[in-house]
This record gives C-alpha cells, sequence and structure tokens, in this order.
C-alpha cells in the first residue's frame, strides 16, 4: 500500500508541466540554496487563488520567487506582499516578477523575519496567507495570519509534512515538533481545513465567514 501511495504522489508531481518562466526560476532558487514548492503544489496554489478570487495576498517566505509567481498568475488582480530575511532571494523574485511580466505595482517586497513584520500588517485585510517560512516560526506565523485573513479567507502552510518527518513520531527535532504541533492545532480548531500529501504537504484552512 505505501509503495503503491508513493507511486501516485510521484505520478502525481509529474503531471504538472512549467513553462520556461518557471524553470528559470527554479534555476533561481537551486542557485541561491533556497526551497521552492514543488510543481504540483504550485499548480494548486494557482487553482487555490483563481477559485477563491483572492486580491490580496501575504507570503511568508519569498524564497526566488516559485510560489510567489504561482499566486500572481492564478489572478491578475491579485496584489501581492512577500516577506524574506534574505536580500538576495527576493532581488531574484523581483527579476522573476518581472520578466514574466507582473507590475511592479503588483508586489512589495518586504526584507526582514516575519515575527517582526506581520504584527504590522492590518488586522481582516488579506484573502490568502501563505507560510513557508522557517517551519519552528510556522505556529507563530499562523497565528498572525488568522488575524490578518479577512472571514473566510485562506491560510495555507506549505511544507506540512516536511517530506514525511511529520508523519514518524520517532522525529523529534525542533522544527518537526513545531510543524506537527501546527497541523494538529490547525486541524483541530478548523472544521474547513485539510492537510494534502502535495510536494512537501500542504495544509489549508478557511476561516470563519
Amino acid at each position: 500500500m505505501a509503495s503503491d501511495k508513493t507511486l501516485s504522489w510521484a505520478y502525481s508531481e509529474e503531471q504538472t508541466a512549467e513553462d520556461q518562466m518557471m524553470v528559470l526560476a527554479r534555476a533561481a532558487a537551486e542557485d541561491l540554496g533556497v526551497s521552492a514548492v514543488s510543481p504540483a503544489t504550485g499548480a494548486l496554489l494557482r487553482l487555490l487563488v483563481s477559485i477563491s478570487h483572492s486580491r490580496t495576498a501575504v507570503e511568508v517566505g519569498t524564497g526566488a520567487g516559485v510560489s510567489g509567481l504561482y499566486l500572481l498568475l492564478g489572478n491578475p488582480d491579485l496584489t501581492l506582499t512577500t516577506i524574506d530575511v534574505e536580500a538576495e532571494a527576493q532581488r531574484s523574485a523581483r527579476e522573476v516578477f518581472s520578466r514574466a511580466g507582473i507590475r511592479a505595482s503588483r508586489t512589495r517586497l518586504i526584507k526582514g523575519r516575519s515575527a517582526d513584520i506581520l504584527p504590522r500588517l492590518a488586522d481582516r485585510s488579506y484573502d490568502l496567507v501563505l507560510v513557508d517560512g522557517d517551519p519552528e516560526e510556522a505556529p507563530g506565523d499562523a497565528e498572525e495570519a488568522l488575524r490578518i485573513l479577512r472571514p473566510g479567507g485562506l491560510l495555507v502552510i506549505a511544507r506540512a509534512l516536511l517530506d514525511g518527518r511529520v508523519a514518524d513520531p520517532a522525529r523529534r527535532e525542533p522544527e518537526t515538533v513545531a510543524i506537527r504541533g501546527l497541523v494538529r492545532d490547525v486541524l483541530d480548531r478548523s472544521p474547513l481545513s485539510s492537510l494534502l500529501p502535495v510536494g512537501s504537504g500542504l495544509l489549508l484552512a478557511q476561516t470563519q465567514s
């Protein structure tokens, strides 16, 4: 059964074709040594933006711009605020967005720790928040996300399975424990939530209207 699930996961991941711009963004991420969401995860992010008609989004963890570009492509009217501690990664992301034809007015790149930046954002002002930063800081990021999300908004937590580590109770690294606790907390608190085995895991929750 486990091997069948692994094959199905691999098959689904291979079905998303990426254009040249996304390939270049991934190459930039590899050069910088930063992680990027899988193609299937990116496709789902784009779909979530589209079907939710999200117009304002916050991303914790800019990386080289792969996930941000997927979000921006989900709705031509979306504006994205993206946060990262690495200035070089954000420069790369800005170039990726520009080369993809994304207007500069649609993005706001903020350098800094999410713990410092998120508290400055206004309550109930965003349609979607993607948490994909430091796993140990994810619980705090998620709490801030719930505050700044509008009623009916989407909380999206990437790397929610940490490539299988979260599912293994023997794994007790601080970041694994933090994400495992966050997953349980979100699923317990939100009746509109789901943990999906796409990419490195994606946890979704919709705030109450």
